[in-house]
């Protein structure tokens, strides 16, 4: 059957994985009767809640006796390590691109590296029903893109299409029939060259592993596209580690190739399949699985290194174990172990004393997402303000910069720039209007001066502005930044909190916690309305007296507490502080309860 691999790349919300379902659709994969769900491609419960791909995945359709592999890539530039693996696994790919947003800085990221590896593009412009839809200046855009990302002849040459994912449909031209996707699958077979692995077929088996998945039944199962060769059940082969070095000799129990949605027993794997192997015991991510006859190991794509370190540890507060199982540091530094080694992007250190473990990420979506699938698995723990991580390079100390690029009504347009170039040490690149009153900033800013930035944009744009962000280069350091100008404010007792007591409290700030919250000596119960940071009492209830009057026995009404998301704590806490994380609370607390203990350390 006439083969092609191809990736799906786009931005975040750009309407790549429905566009993958009605592929799936039209091509016949399902059974007319079958259920189906929306957005089949994200199977993970964390992409469903957050609409976004976490996870690269790879499905496979039929069309007229043609075989088409298709890769759904992750649309975020901190998940980009899945990125970057997947996309030596396909020979072409479809960059999908919102028609009124045109391209966006991650579609630019991902985009970078499929022109970097020789991969041609075709160009669909999503989303040309809206009304808003511009698609001939998005497809300008696109080609300014490719340009300035030096882009060759041949790439800058791409065909685009006209398309509505959510209608199912594709054509050359915007007034087109607009009937199936009938267009796009004909371009992807003109388009997309067949693997050139398929003349390497009488060649020894290599397979370079991508993604590592575990099954319950058959153990490791490593998923990668055959270089060469071919391999059958039962067959004896070895892992060879990135420099050659050999790791194991093991027979491949089980093969599976990709169909539809779901992965189909096979006997036999040829060149240029996308296939899962099981059977290895060791083997991991970008090691070679080959002949015993092949002494050279495949090179793997390189891994763009981490941004920012997290300091994951165990949860030591008085309310420890109450919520979650998995609370010992063995168990936590096992878990995270697992997740480095199948996750290339992530690099985990020991701390002084065994006791915490630094993880080290891309962003600070990247850390959340971790930390919140562990709290779903019965994890407890502490984590710390992330921290940007610094090289040594041509201009001395060296710094992460990211570009923003930021959508905003044009009337909070100066407190947003005013916020950026200002205290955040950022860069204007450049401002153009973006239509329908809105305005559209581009910057170049610390990775600092973000941590934490987000909430303060959205009470700056009254909640209606977009803000995207993706590493752009090292640059000097740019001195000193300021972190959160608010104090906090700290229980001074342990017990539950009383409704009468936060009331009281009230006008000296706004409260993380309502009415009858555990808490505990040191733990951060709100944001002070002053810089200093303020010990108060929630335990204190009312005296009651003999006396009878009006007044003595108002109706307490407490202001809704505001509640933090687990990236918004994260990003919210200084230096000092901690954010404890439970399967079912996320608190903050400072990093030493007692006070006395903290006198002393904030003298030092």
């Amino acid at each position: 059957m006439d083969l092609r691999n191809v990736a799906i790349i786009a931005h975040v919300d750009h309407g790549k994985t429905t566009l993958v379902d009605e592929l799936l659709k039209q091509s016949g994969t399902y059974r007319e009767n079958q259920a189906t769900t929306e957005r089949a491609m994200d199977s993970n419960d964390l992409e469903r809640e957050r609409g976004i791909t976490i996870l690269a995945k790879a499905t496979s359709v039929e069309w007229k006796g043609h075989r088409i592999n298709i890769v759904d890539t992750p649309g975020h530039a901190d998940f980009g390590g899945e990125v970057e693996r997947i996309l030596s696994m396909v020979d072409g790919v479809v960059l999908l691109v919102d028609a009124a947003e045109g391209p966006m800085p991650q579609t630019k990221f991902v985009t970078s590296k499929a022109l970097a590896l020789g991969l041609r593009p075709i160009v669909v412009l999503n989303k040309v029903d809206k009304p808003d839809a511009e698609p001939d200046r998005a497809l300008d855009e696109c080609f300014d893109l490719f340009a300035n990302l030096g882009a060759d002849e041949d790439q800058l040459d791409f065909p685009h299409l006209y398309a509505s994912g959510r209608s199912g449909w594709a054509d050359a031209e915007l007034d087109g029939p607009r009937k199936n996707l009938d267009a796009l699958f004909r371009l992807i077979l003109n388009h997309v060259p067949a693997p050139a692995q398929l003349k390497r077929k009488d060649e020894d088996f290599r397979m370079l592993a991508t993604t590592l998945g575990n099954d319950p039944f058959v153990g490791r199962i490593l998923t990668g596209r055959v270089e060469s060769g071919h391999i059958k059940v039962g067959a004896t082969v070895q892992a060879l580690s990135r420099i050659g070095q050999k790791i194991e000799q093991f027979r491949v129990t089980k093969i599976t190739a990709f169909r539809g949605l779901g992965q189909q027993d096979i006997e036999e794997a040829t060149a240029g399949d996308i296939v899962s192997l099981a059977g290895m015991t060791k083997a991991t991510v970008a090691d070679t699985i080959c002949a015993l006859a092949v002494d050279d190991a495949l090179e793997a794509q390189p891994i763009d290194p981490p941004t920012i370190t997290v300091t994951f540890g165990i949860n030591d507060s008085p309310l420890a174990g109450r919520e979650g199982k998995k609370v010992q540091s063995r168990v936590i530094r096992e878990r995270l172990m697992k997740e480095a080694e199948s996750n290339v992007a992530i690099k985990i250190a020991d701390t002084p004393g065994g006791e915490a473990f630094e993880v080290s990420g891309r962003g600070e979506l990247q850390m959340g997402v971790l930390i919140e699938n562990m709290r779903r698995e019965g994890f407890e723990l502490s984590i710390s303000r992330p921290q940007v991580i610094f090289r040594d390079g041509e201009h001395g100390q060296e710094e992460p910069i990211e570009e923003v690029t930021i959508d905003v009504d044009d009337d909070y347009s100066g407190a947003v720039i005013e916020k950026i170039t200002g205290n955040r040490k950022g860069e204007l690149v450049e401002m153009k209007p973006a239509g329908v009153g809105k305005t559209r900033i581009i910057a170049h800013v610390p990775a600092r001066g973000l941590i934490g930035y987000h909430g303060e944009f959205l009470t700056d744009t009254r909640g209606t502005g977009v803000m995207n962000r993706v590493f752009h280069s090292w640059a000097k350091h740019k001195g000193s930044i300021p972190g959160r100008r608010a104090g906090v404010l700290i229980s001074m007792d342990s017990g539950n909190a009383v409704s009468y007591a936060l009331w009281k409290l009230e006008d000296r700030g706004k409260f993380f916690i309502g009415a009858q919250t555990p808490v505990y000596t040191g733990m951060i119960i709100g944001e002070h309305a002053r810089e200093n940071d303020l010990e108060v009492n929630p335990l204190k209830g009312k005296q009651l007296t003999n006396v009878r009057a009006s007044g003595t026995d108002e109706a307490v009404r407490l202001t809704t507490p505001v509640t933090l998301t687990l990236e918004q704590a994260i990003a919210y806490i200084n230096d000092d502080e901690l954010v404890e994380v439970t399967p079912t609370s996320v608190r903050l607390r400072k990093r030493y309860l007692d006070p006395h203990e903290r006198k002393r350390h904030g003298k030092k």
